[in-house]
């Protein structure tokens, strides 16, 4: 199994010291925590999209960038990028900059988003998210593998002979499907034969479980072999203690502070409490003993290759600590017990349809 860290930059007081971070204060333990993740092993550091308060994260290719040039060799992802809201030629432009300034380093993850405060910004309706992003998804798809793109569509103003610069540094620069809430994200990545990357944050196994095993049957109707296929999982809350009973304690006034915020009730968790989304749900909060049994769980449910972890929330000191116990108590158990071809020898743009 492969390993990302990944960060919404959510900025909240500290439920436990009390400390409250500037933006500028909260941008610098970002760029040290994805500096401390390569220094640790982590496969890969993700930096999400939001477009309101608690988050900062309304900019990923620019904070990305500025990683970029503290790291050498990890990989950088969108976690996600929302796609349904964007002007694709905007996007092109921007993250092929970015995957030049990383040396060929960049992997997308598209979605609608979950958060309905961004449709008013960029004047798009809730009810033509799906369209919307099919639509942006294949204007961004032509706009990096040909040129001289002449396009007319819904959502932005025609193009005639348009060729974006920079052109991608790598040859094709991979692109994963976010799947949270709706098969219609997992029809998309079907469609193309792309990667599935499933948040499997706020609700019980069954249902991402039900939009993976549909993403797997849709890959078949599109003629692609669905054992080759790619999956991804995020995964809710990390804490690791030596007991369960601990990991609970410590981490109980992080699970409140953030189970109020508006952000958190939009998500419609249908957990009751924390021993609750600990016990059934998909939070890693326990011993290292319990959490890699968890984990172990989830992917014989999802078949999945990567799993995605964060620990927004904590103060920075909880953060390396929590990093630090998941790189040598967690991460190399499930690399040995789960095997892994992604990313392996830098292998940029895996197609999974060959």
């Amino acid at each position: 199994m492969k390993f990302a860290l990944f960060s919404l930059i959510q900025n909240i007081p500290n439920p436990v010291t009390g400390e409250t971070l500037t933006a500028q204060e909260k941008f610098q333990h970002v760029l040290n925590q994805a500096v401390l993740a390569e220094k640790l092993g982590f496969d890969a550091y993700g930096v999400g999209e939001r477009h309101g308060a608690p988050f900062l994260s309304s900019s990923p290719p620019v904070v990305l960038s500025a990683i970029a040039a503290k790291t050498s060799h990890i990989r950088l992802l969108t976690t996600v990028t929302v796609l349904s809201i964007l002007d694709p030629v905007r996007v092109a432009e921007d993250y092929a900059t970015l995957d030049h300034l990383s040396g060929g380093r960049l992997e997308l993850i598209i979605g609608k988003g979950n958060d309905p405060r961004h449709y008013p910004l960029f004047g798009i309706t809730e009810e033509e998210q799906w369209e919307s992003l099919a639509e942006r998804y294949a204007l961004l798809k032509q706009l990096w593998t040909e040129e001289n793109v002449t396009w007319s569509g819904r959502y932005r103003p025609p193009l005639t002979n348009v060729t974006t610069q920079p052109r991608p540094f790598q040859p094709s620069i991979p692109v994963w499907h976010g799947s949270a809430s709706s098969p219609l994200s997992t029809e998309l990545a079907a469609k193309y034969g792309e990667p599935l990357f499933s948040s499997n944050s706020f609700h019980p196994q069954a249902k991402y479980k039900a939009l993976i095993d549909h993403y797997r049957e849709r890959l078949a109707y599109y003629g692609h072999d669905p054992r080759k296929a790619i999956v991804g999982s995020g995964a809710s809350s990390l804490y690791i203690s030596n007991t369960g009973e601990e990991a609970i304690r410590r981490y109980r006034p992080y699970y409140n502070a953030f189970s109020n915020t508006e952000a958190a009730k939009h998500n419609q968790s249908p957990f009751t409490s924390l021993e609750d989304i600990v016990q059934h749900g998909p939070a890693l909060v326990g011993s290292p003993e319990q959490i890699i049994e968890k984990i172990i769980d989830y992917y014989h449910a999802y078949g999945n290759e990567v799993l995605s972890i964060s620990v927004d929330g904590l103060s920075e000191a909880e953060q390396r600590e929590q990093l630090e116990r998941f790189a040598s108590d967690i991460a190399p158990v499930l690399r040995k017990e789960i095997p892994s071809s992604v990313w392996e020898n830098e292998k940029r743009g895996r197609d999974i349809t060959k």
